[in-house]
């Protein structure tokens, strides 16, 4: 007899059983409100994308090591989508005669690493991804950097709670430059800044040395930043400073890039970041499109916003009423009258069973419903009905028509 086959999802990703669903929509459906606020559209792709969209680009370490690539059945190399910013720039320059710009976009959507799953990495995960495409760098980059401060913001987050740390790739170039690196040192050299954080300082020490015989962060100067932090600080966001060692991993970066870092020491890592990539879209041909965006991830959210005791509470989703009915026969009126309160916004649950309103009421119990109302013969001809809350027993009278506004009251 063959063993049967495993429950188990594959190694990295997660099954969102619906409560797990609800926790995840209402960290999207906050940051979507944010967004569309702003004057954000939403977008979406395929998550199949040609391999070479990837390979003309996107970081060596992630086509190499982290991308899920195969050939199709017609020979084809394709690879499930591991970031979004490159499918953007492929629909822009797709249609960059006919779209207005600036264009202020979003995308929420599952991405695919292939990394070793540990706390706040997975292999799939849920990102929203913020672009603001069309303008050069400036006032764009700074309404960016308001949108990551002020997402954060939307959740309850105070200032103290997180810090946004700044950089300037077009600085490290040149410093890089000003300690004689070229080409592909400079590229060696910028990925092993990106993994300091994970590195002693002595091994980063070490590892540099291997490249420049200076230290490229030495001919970095705080003032190159201090009026793009100045003016973050009189739009509103006062938590930001200049952080020489922040770079971003995507090799497509050209001018401001920046991360957000949690502040409390039980969770001592970056958040989320972005930049400006100016040269993305010319891949495909035409003039260069300035663009910045920044990307924000479910799993490092949720770690955030459970240390501050910021997540939303998940009242939305669940159903409000089981109404229970006491005979087989009861049925489709207690579905009219649930469409009655469908209409009138309600989420309500109708019991199709034979079993006991007893075992209705358990059943309302196990499925989190906070409210319980039989509906048979004496209802219908009474046009009031009680309703039980099943978190206090307490039971209420009231006329039919006065049912969807105390729901709504309830939430």
């Amino acid at each position: 007899m063959a063993e049967p086959l495993s429950t188990d999802p594959y190694k990295g990703v997660r099954d969102f059983y619906p409560a797990d669903w609800r926790k995840m929509d209402a960290l999207f459906s906050r940051i979507r409100e944010t967004l569309l606020a702003w004057g954000y559209e939403e977008y979406n792709a395929s998550p199949l994308e040609r391999a070479e969209l990837y390979e003309a680009k996107t970081s060596e370490e992630i086509v190499s090591e982290q991308t899920y690539t195969f050939m199709d059945r017609g020979d084809r190399k394709v690879t499930l989508r591991p970031e979004m910013t490159p499918t953007l720039a492929r629909m822009v320059a797709n249609k960059r005669r006919e779209l207005a710009f600036p264009l202020r976009w979003f995308s929420i959507g599952n991405r695919f690493r292939y990394e070793r799953p540990q706390k706040g990495r997975l292999r799939e995960f849920y990102q929203a991804d913020i672009d603001l495409v069309g303008l050069a760098e400036g006032e764009a980059d700074i309404e960016i950097v308001r949108l990551a401060s002020a997402i954060l913001k939307a959740f309850g987050a105070a200032e103290s709670d997180f810090v946004i740390r700044v950089n300037s790739r077009a600085l490290l170039n040149a410093a890089c430059k000003a300690a004689g690196l070229t080409g592909g040192d400079v590229r060696q050299y910028l990925r092993l800044l990106d993994k300091k954080a994970k590195m002693t300082p002595e091994a980063f020490v070490a590892a540099s040395a291997t490249i420049s015989a200076k230290d490229p962060l030495s001919f970095i100067k705080p003032e190159a930043m201090e009026t793009f932090i100045a003016k973050l600080a009189a739009s509103g966001v006062g938590n930001a400073v200049f952080d020489p060692g922040i770079t971003r991993g995507f090799d497509y970066y050209t001018g401001m890039v920046f991360e957000v870092y949690d502040t409390n020491p039980a969770n001592p890592r970056a958040l989320f970041g972005g930049g400006r990539y100016d040269g993305l879209v010319a891949l495909w041909g035409g003039d260069p499109i300035p663009a910045v965006g920044f990307a924000l991830g479910d799993v490092t959210l949720a770690d955030f916003l459970e240390t501050h005791g910021l997540l939303p509470k998940l009242n939305f989703g669940k159903p409000q009423l089981y109404i229970g009915t006491p005979k087989e026969s009861d049925i489709p009126a207690a579905q009219a009258f649930a469409d009655t309160l469908r209409a009138k916004g309600a989420r309500v649950f109708v019991n199709l069973g034979t079993r006991a309103l007893g075992d209705q009421i358990k059943d309302a119990v196990k499925r989190g419903i906070p409210y319980f109302a039989a509906y048979g013969a004496d209802e219908v001809t009474s046009n009031t009905i009680r309703m039980k809350v099943l978190a206090t027993g307490e039971e209420i009278n009231l006329p039919v028509n006065e049912l969807p506004a105390r729901l709504r009251a309830g939430n």
